[in-house]
């Protein structure tokens, strides 16, 4: 069947689309820990490149598994699956101009680095959540770490599943000891360094 699909290219190309947005497209991926901050800090700077002008989209992982992924577990196959079509979708969005903030677990370095890929140098903006897990224990907004410790939930993240950590992220940021508006500010001054955006 796929003998069959050819690829279609667009009259309107990505710098184009993001010329016409006065910013560049880019994907910042956070990972981390089940309550690491990767959501809050995502949502935080959507709010602030919005306010600024910019055109953002934020996917999250609990809301993209209400619909886009709602047919897959949590099995690492399943995570897998999970992580490649995000990708494909970050990709999308870029193409469009759009700045693209992704907030996932995504515990596995060969994961992360199969989405890189798709993405040109220095458009894939890895931001390491770098928040000890005592803190994210403690914290446990969901009530999942008392979950997994209890046995009710399996193969969880940082409890019985393993969480590579980035060896080289572009960014790494620890919520137990950084306000959300300095993360934000980090992230930002990142970005405008980088003329993904300017000013």
């Amino acid at each position: 069947m796929e003998d069959n699909i050819v690829w279609h290219d667009h009259k309107v190309v990505r710098s184009q689309r993001a010329e016409n947005k006065n910013q560049k497209p880019c994907l910042l991926w956070f990972t981390g820990l089940s309550g690491s901050g990767k959501s809050t800090i995502a949502n935080a700077l959507d709010v602030a490149l919005h306010n600024r002008g910019y055109h953002t989209f934020l996917l999250d992982g609990d809301n993209v598994r209400h619909g886009l992924c709602k047919d897959l577990g949590f099995s690492n196959e399943d995570r897998v699956e999970n992580i490649r079509r995000i990708g494909e979708v970050s990709k999308l969005f870029a193409d469009a101009g759009l700045i693209v903030l992704s907030a996932f677990i995504s515990p596995f370095n060969s994961d992360r680095r199969m989405v890189r890929k798709l993405f040109p140098a220095g458009e894939f903006i890895e931001v390491y959540m770098d928040t000890p897990l005592a803190t994210c224990e403690e914290r446990d907004p969901k009530g999942l770490y008392q979950k997994a410790r209890a046995g009710e939930i399996s193969d969880f993240t940082g409890v019985d599943s393993p969480y590579e950590a980035p060896a080289h992220p572009e960014i790494s940021l620890d919520t137990s000891g950084s306000s959300v508006d300095d993360c934000v500010e980090s992230l930002i001054n990142y970005l405008l360094d980088r003329k993904l955006i300017v000013g």
